[in-house]
C-alpha cells in the first residue's frame, strides 16, 4: 500500500510543486510524505482493531492456552504496550535531545562527548521497556 501510494504522492507534489519555490516544495514534499505515513498508520490500526474486536474465537482460546503454560492474553498485550511505549518514548527523548546536541555541536564542536552521553541516554529508555517485556514474557 505504501510502495503503492509513494510515486502518487511524488507526482501529484511535482505537478502542484511547479508552481512553488524550491522551499515550499520541499515542504509540501515533506507534508506528503507525513500524510502519507499518517495513512498507512490509521490503515494498520484499522486492521489491528478489526482482528481484535472482530475474532471472537482468539479470544476463547486464550485460557485454554494458559492451561497449557504459555502467557495470557493480558500479560502479552502488557509486553507489547511496555516494549512500544517505551521505543515511543525513547523516539521523542531522542529526537529532543539530538536535535538539541546537533545545535550544540556546530556551535562549540567539543562538548561532542557529553551531547553523546544525554543522547545514549535517551536511547537506554527503549532497553528498559524491553527489559520489563522480557520479565513479563518469562513469568
Amino acid at each position: 500500500m505504501i510502495l503503492l501510494g509513494i510515486p502518487f504522492v511524488l507526482a501529484v507534489l511535482f505537478l502542484i510543486g511547479r508552481r512553488l519555490s524550491a522551499r515550499n516544495r520541499a515542504r509540501s514534499v515533506v507534508i506528503g510524505f507525513v500524510l502519507l505515513n499518517l495513512a498507512a498508520v490509521v490503515a494498520a490500526l484499522v486492521m489491528a482493531g478489526t482482528l481484535w474486536f472482530g475474532a471472537p474465537g482468539l479470544a476463547v482460546a486464550a485460557p485454554s492456552a494458559q492451561a497449557e503454560g504459555g502467557t495470557s492474553q493480558n500479560v502479552a498485550l502488557s509486553a507489547a504496550l511496555s516494549t512500544g511505549l517505551a521505543a515511543l518514548g525513547a523516539g521523542i527523548a531522542v529526537g529532543i535531545s539530538g536535535s538539541a546536541a546537533i545545535g550544540g555541536i556546530t556551535e562549540k564542536p567539543e562538548i561532542f562527548g557529553r551531547a553523546l552521553v544525554f543522547v545514549g541516554l535517551a536511547e537506554g529508555i527503549a532497553i528498559y521497556g524491553l527489559i520489563i517485556s522480557f520479565f513479563l514474557l518469562t513469568q
